[in-house]
């Protein structure tokens, strides 16, 4: 004998005020909604981890912090998307962006960290980086844009540049978004079939598949000779974008003392099994 399964109604529909009630009723008829309830959750636990941000930029504020936030990782990673998460209730005022475009004929001649020292946070203020001086590191060698001279005198530069905004009060957390190369496909095909999307992808993206055992080459590099102490590298598996981007978020308020932390209505800690520093990273996605 077939099971009759029940289905929802317009009735059950009226009847109910809250999301809770409504996966009560679902439940009752047991209708599968699996998805459903994994989409339901990310939200709640975004909702709950963007109030401790909001309270993090107060405390950032109020004490005259300076907080940079770098994302990294291969096209298709979710960089854009993880910072519209983290900016979306944000106070504009003490908050930034920067995802700045190929240097200028002037910026080209000048010391490779000027563009970037201008766009470094204010006292009282949070600015996030859609990559950053990184595009040195892998981007640039991989696809031609610098000389051999001019990466191995980053390598050498960058960990003093950062101990140097470490010694002087700027916290500095970096992030790299790491993808396999299966769904870094699949992302892209996604993006040329999304009129909206399309104009995420370029010539590079394309060449991110071909050249993806460069790419892994000079991220490796750049993690040998950039991970320190004081800046260490973040390593986060984005293969699943939304447990990504609530698990940067929590590690992101896992490094503050802020005001108001211990009422926090979800947990601050992220999942060591998503979220690891460089060396604790044994295998990698990418």
């Amino acid at each position: 004998m077939i099971e009759k399964k029940e289905k929802l109604t317009i009735a059950d529909f009226e009847s109910v005020s809250t999301n809770e009630e409504l996966l009560a009723i679902i439940k009752k008829k047991n209708i599968s909604i699996e998805k459903v309830e994994v989409k339901l959750n990310y939200e709640s636990e975004l909702k709950k981890l963007q109030i401790e941000l909001v309270k993090l930029q107060r405390w950032v504020a109020k004490n005259n912090k300076r907080v940079a936030v770098i994302f990294e990782g291969r096209d298709a990673a979710g960089k854009g998307g993880s910072i519209r998460r983290f900016m979306e209730h944000l106070n504009p005022r003490s908050m930034r962006l920067v995802a700045l475009n190929k240097p200028t004929v002037v910026e080209k001649g000048q010391w490779y960290f000027q563009r970037y020292i201008k766009e470094l946070p204010n006292p009282g203020e949070i600015v996030f980086f859609d990559r950053s001086w990184y595009n040195r590191a892998v981007v640039e060698p991989v696809m031609g844009f610098c000389t051999e001279e001019q990466y191995k005198t980053f390598l050498v530069q960058v960990p003093e540049f950062e101990h140097m905004l470490y010694e002087d009060g700027v916290t500095i957390i970096k992030f790299w978004l790491s993808i396999s190369k299966e769904e870094q496909l699949r992302r892209f095909d996604a993006r040329n079939d999304n009129p909206l999307k399309r104009w995420k992808f370029s010539p590079v993206d394309k060449k991110g598949q071909e050249l993806w055992d460069k790419y892994t080459f000079y991220k490796d590099e750049m993690f040998s000779k950039t991970h320190t102490t004081y800046s260490p590298w973040i390593v986060v598996k984005t293969n699943d974008k939304k447990k990504a981007r609530v698990e940067c978020m929590r590690h992101v308020l896992s490094q503050f003392n802020y005001d108001g932390k211990e009422e926090s209505q979800t947990v601050l800690n992220p999942d060591p099994n998503i979220v690891m520093r460089y060396y604790r990273s044994v295998k990698q996605l990418d």
